[in-house]
């Protein structure tokens, strides 16, 4: 049976979809020999963020970003290229040909970004190619601290608002407005959708009632929520999340079906060579499994994960086709 999100593709987006994992194993097989033993980097590596300073990726970035420098003995200098919900970040990195560009992106930037927007100056699937998945994480459904106590609560106080009340996101097609758009149609509210440069922005809308809710990634939400100046609702996983065990799931304020996860990934353009790719990999596998690494991400709200470039690629493939059915069903489109 074919997968039906699939058939929402056009058939050119298929293709290439199905083609990753074999041009992966191409580029591997085919590494150049200057690759494989010219010294490298040369020079500092560039870690390209689309997001503004103190923004989850952000944050994920500096963590790594001394390790991975001793590990490579060169700087990695974290450089933030802001707009386009991180598209702008992305674009840099995929148009790069120095060798000593790289990006830390979040899903959309490597999965739906030209679905969404033809006028994408970038396509994720051509121009860029998977390093590595580094941490996963739900959204925290966040309120701010003035909202109805419980989940059930709010919720009804949503319905009766209809679209009087706003949501805020970090921009149009990022996950947090595409989950958003699917939280709308499984708890029966219409908040409308304001968009923002990121997280850092929407927190602040939250906070001086701009907006009445927003997903947010949980290192984020939470250090808000026990600082007094937010509410955690729920988290979009099926169930609750170790990552904040102490937030319900949003199934328990009865909002069923809906399991909806974040992840960040380093990415690189497609004319660094393999053997570069391929030592970065494993190198941020090695880090990220460090306990210091590790319980500073998970400080941050997410859950360490390190894979292969096969393993990012699988996931860019699967979260291509399930968000491409929710841009269709809702007709969103860039403004």
């Amino acid at each position: 049976m074919k997968n039906p999100a699939s058939a929402l593709l056009p058939q050119p987006l298929r293709r290439r979809l199905l083609a990753l994992p074999a041009a992966l194993a191409l580029a591997a097989t085919g590494a150049s020999a200057w690759a494989d033993n010219a010294p490298w980097p040369n020079r500092p590596l560039k870690l390209v963020v689309g997001f503004p300073a103190g923004s989850s990726p952000d944050l994920t970035a500096r963590v790594l970003a001394d390790p991975l420098a001793q590990a490579l003995g060169q700087p990695v200098v974290v450089e933030n290229r802001v707009g386009a919900g991180g598209n702008i970040g992305a674009a840099v990195v995929a148009h790069a040909t120095d060798d000593h560009t790289i990006g830390l992106m979040i899903n959309g930037n490597l999965t739906i970004a030209k679905i969404l927007n033809p006028a994408t100056t970038y396509d994720p699937l051509k121009e860029l190619q998977p390093v590595s998945l580094i941490a996963v994480s739900p959204l925290v459904l966040a309120v701010p601290a003035s909202t109805a106590t419980s989940g059930a609560a709010f919720f009804e106080a949503a319905r009766q608002s209809g679209d009087r009340w706003n949501y805020g996101t970090p921009g149009i097609g990022t996950v947090a407005h595409l989950g958003m758009e699917l939280l709308k149609a499984r708890a029966g509210i219409a908040p409308m959708h304001v968009p923002y440069p990121g997280n850092p922005q929407v927190i602040t809308g939250l906070i001086g009632g701009q907006v009445q809710m927003a997903l947010l990634p949980p290192g984020l939400a939470m250090s808000q929520v026990k600082g007094g100046k937010l509410k955690a609702i729920g988290v979009t996983s099926a169930g609750r999340s170790s990552v904040v065990p102490d937030v319900p799931s949003l199934s328990e304020a009865g909002v069923k079906d809906l399991n909806l996860e974040i992840w960040n990934a380093v990415a690189a353009p497609q004319s660094l060579p393999r053997a570069h790719v391929q030592r970065l990999s494993e190198l941020l596998a090695d880090i990220v499994r460090r306990p210091e690494v590790r319980e500073r991400i998970a400080a941050q709200g997410w859950q360490v994960v390190g894979t292969a470039p096969e393993g990012l690629a699988h996931r860019i493939r699967t979260d291509t086709e399930a968000m491409a059915e929710v841009i269709r069903k809702n007709d969103i489109r860039p403004q």
